[in-house]
């Protein structure tokens, strides 16, 4: 059980890979150890080493290298329900899969797997009775995974119905679900130049739905072309982000990952010299080696906005307050914030 249970980790020691772009470490994480094919031709290489050093594995040959292969692939497969991105298919297939059904730590999913596998430690031999407790975890867990899946169907569908009635169609619409749980959702509705979080549970009246509009900064996009890092990260994201400008900093936010505007992943791709030139202009946009921002702000006022929605009905999030939107105003035109595509910074920069 302990060497399986290591066997399962080992898809992960990808990032020990050091990388000297931060973007790279980003971007390739889940690539080719998370492929389901590679897993497949080391399985007969892991398989054996555990049938030579096991006596008791001797006469089990198929079951090991089974075993060793579920190992390996249900970690990819999992991985591929979140929202971060899973090369499955590599080298065949370079596109992430992506579902964001379930948020990367959820509970509800871990305990009852916890629970067989502890008991089963404690045991000092196999039972009938223990592998009822094994069978009966992984039901109710895979029962779960099943249940998130259809949780966002739901929400998407009720999202979609409320965009389509305000007459905001066309938008294209990622649900994921809030931390640690599976029943209160964020939708990620994109538009042209500008971006809507919607928070709704999964069952509800159109008073439990709360929304944010905000600009994504995305006319500044052709000024960063040929930039490797924003290429990447754009790719990557599946065109899920947005473009701010942080002091002389272009800085890239995915939006997937994070609630506004503290995002997991953000990137400094691109900045200005802070002299000018001789003229007073400011130069074409130029490269620079990108580089990751750290730092995660209003995680208390997050938890509390997360339990208040949960337990005790719709609550305004502090972090998104002053972008807040009546869900009937929807239809009114946006400001989309940045609209100029001369690439020259602003005239005020936000700090």
């Amino acid at each position: 059980a302990i060497v399986c249970g290591l066997l399962a980790e080992t898809p992960d020691l990808d990032i020990l890979v050091s990388y000297d772009d931060p973007v790279d470490a980003f971007v390739l994480h889940r690539g080719w150890s998370h492929s389901l094919l590679v897993q497949a031709a080391l399985t007969p290489l892991f398989g054996e080493a555990m049938v030579r050093f096991f006596t008791v594995l001797r006469g089990q040959r198929p079951a090991t290298y089974l075993a060793v292969y579920l190992c390996l692939s249900t970690h990819a497969l999992l991985d591929a329900l979140t929202i971060y991105g899973t090369q499955l298919l590599w080298p065949l297939w370079g596109e992430p899969f992506a579902v964001g059904s379930i948020f990367v730590i959820d509970p509800l999913y871990t305990l009852p797997l916890l629970v067989a596998a502890v008991w089963a430690l404690c045991l000092g031999q196999w039972s009938r009775r223990i592998g009822t407790v094994i069978a009966l975890g992984l039901i109710i867990s895979t029962a779960y995974q099943g249940w998130a899946f259809i949780a966002q169907q739901i929400v998407t569908g009720r999202a979609r119905a409320m965009l389509e009635g305000a007459d905001m169609e066309p938008y294209r619409l990622l649900a994921t679900p809030t931390p640690l749980n599976s029943y209160f959702w964020r939708v990620l509705a994109l538009r042209n130049g500008h971006y809507l979080n919607i928070y709704l549970p999964v069952f509800g009246g159109p008073e439990q739905i709360t929304a944010y509009r905000h600009p994504r900064g995305v006319a500044m996009a052709p000024c960063l072309s040929g930039n490797g890092a924003f290429e990447k990260l754009a790719w990557f994201s599946r065109g899920y982000f947005r473009l701010d400008w942080r002091q002389n900093e272009v800085v890239f936010s995915d939006l997937r990952m994070g609630l506004t505007p503290n995002y997991v992943f953000q990137y400094a791709v691109a900045q200005y010299p802070i002299a000018k030139t001789r003229k007073g202009a400011m130069p074409p946009l130029p490269t620079a080696p990108p580089r990751r921002l750290g730092g995660l702000g209003g995680a208390w006022e997050d938890i509390e906005w997360l339990a208040a929605n949960l337990f005790l009905g719709p609550a305004i999030r502090p972090a998104e307050a002053d972008a807040r939107i009546d869900i009937a105003a929807l239809a009114q035109p946006p400001e989309v914030g940045i609209s100029s595509t001369d690439c020259k910074a602003p005239g005020k920069i936000t700090p």
